[in-house]
């Protein structure tokens, strides 16, 4: 009996097999209920089910539109990432991601340039493995953020590929630099950036900065300036990058600050910062961060674009970054009214403002209850209610 039993079952488990299955049950290892045209299981998965030779293995559904979303390279069970070292194969799930989310742009989602910008840095991804690990943390970080998913920690495909991402990405930098690297490179930083940013420790405004305090504070404002230490080697703005089309964030980016006096700050805000019309950055260690912030409080939410807001963590530095490092009250004020405006627009700021926006709100009232004028910008303060 001992040594019929696995026989057996091996004989059962032959039968229960579907023959005439789709080729995406096969390649997942499951019994196809063989329906038509689609089965359940291709369903559930939310593929376009594949009995006729015409659909590519595990080709995704989108959601807005029924139809398939076709990428360049075909959806097989063998999808490569590799360079001259270095090779990873994408599994089912990396190449349903990259036709889900990495054929368009992840940053800023409907921005026509950033689609076409995304769809060529894909290709790059290919040849790049950095690259590739680095969008697919994004991408798995992004479907948390549609899946409502937030309170749960990084997953564990999260934390591998950015992980990955982090070490091949060194690798790459300790190399000589070629002219056809910066690109990759410049895209990496990017994705990078947005890890740090989108990646909080705490999981509730109680665990959150600046109420309470580890190692890791601030940890994305380090990473930002990591980013743009590489400007002047790859050039984003060269003839030839990929990154050109993004001229005008970059110059919004990149704009200059006023060199003296309030224009353009609201009146409230000004006074909360001691700013006057002879106010310059040599004088009042909040002047470029109140000019940065004040053009984005008044716009629509939609008009809220990533230019003017990497124009105030451009103004994060020297005697400010102090004061914000320190819990300074009117420091916290000013990245508190970043957080607010910025989140309502681009998704992977609120992953952070959701926990860090309400521990500012929190912070000033339980330790500067005090001090009116901050107080009046805080929710059910007086200039909530009306326009500053």
């Amino acid at each position: 009996m001992a040594s019929t039993g696995p026989r057996q079952k091996r004989e059962a488990a032959t039968r229960r097999r579907s023959r005439f299955g789709c080729r995406n049950c096969k390649l997942r290892k499951l019994k196809c209920d063989e329906g038509k045209p689609h089965c359940k299981r291709c369903r559930s998965y939310g593929v376009l089910c594949n009995f006729v030779s015409n659909i590519s293995d595990l080709q995704p559904i989108t959601a807005d539109t029924g139809r398939s979303l076709v990428v360049q390279r075909p959806l097989t069970n063998a999808v490569w990432t590799s360079d001259a070292s270095i090779s990873y194969q994408l599994n089912a799930k990396c190449q349903d991601f990259i036709t889900r989310y990495l054929g368009r742009s992840l940053i800023t989602p409907n921005d026509p340039n950033m689609i076409q910008m995304n769809r060529k840095l894909l290709e790059l991804a290919f040849a790049y493995p950095c690259l590739m690990h680095a969008s697919l943390a994004v991408a798995l970080t992004y479907d948390r953020h549609l899946n409502g998913l937030l309170d749960r920690p990084r997953t564990l495909e999260e934390c591998y590929h950015w992980a990955q991402a982090t070490v091949l990405f060194n690798k790459l930098l300790r190399q000589p630099m070629e002219a056809k690297d910066k690109d990759p490179i410049w895209g990496t930083a990017a994705a990078l950036v947005i890890l740090t940013f989108s990646s909080p420790e705490a999981s509730t405004p109680e665990q959150a900065w600046p109420l309470n305090s580890s190692d890791s504070d601030l940890d994305w404002l380090r990473m930002s300036k990591g980013k743009m230490s590489l400007w002047h080697m790859v050039n984003p703005l060269r003839s030839d990058s990929l990154f050109r089309v993004m001229a005008v964030t970059f110059a919004h980016m990149l704009s200059p600050f006023p060199e003296t006096g309030i224009d353009g700050i609201p009146r409230a805000l000004a006074a909360v910062c001691n700013l006057g019309d002879t106010s310059t950055a040599d004088n009042n260690p909040y002047f470029h961060a109140a000019h940065a912030v004040s053009p984005i409080l008044d716009l629509p939410d939609s008009e809220v674009t990533m230019g003017p807001t990497q124009l105030f963590m451009r103004s994060i530095h020297g005697p400010f970054e102090d004061l914000l490092r320190n819990r300074d009250p009117i420091a916290l004020l000013l990245l508190y009214l970043w957080y607010r405006k910025a989140s309502r627009s681009i998704w992977w700021i609120e992953l952070r403002a959701r926990v860090e926006c309400p521990a500012i709100c929190l912070y000033l009232r339980l330790h500067h209850a005090d001090n009116g004028p901050i107080q009046e910008f805080l929710p059910g303060g007086a200039l909530t209610q009306v326009p500053l």
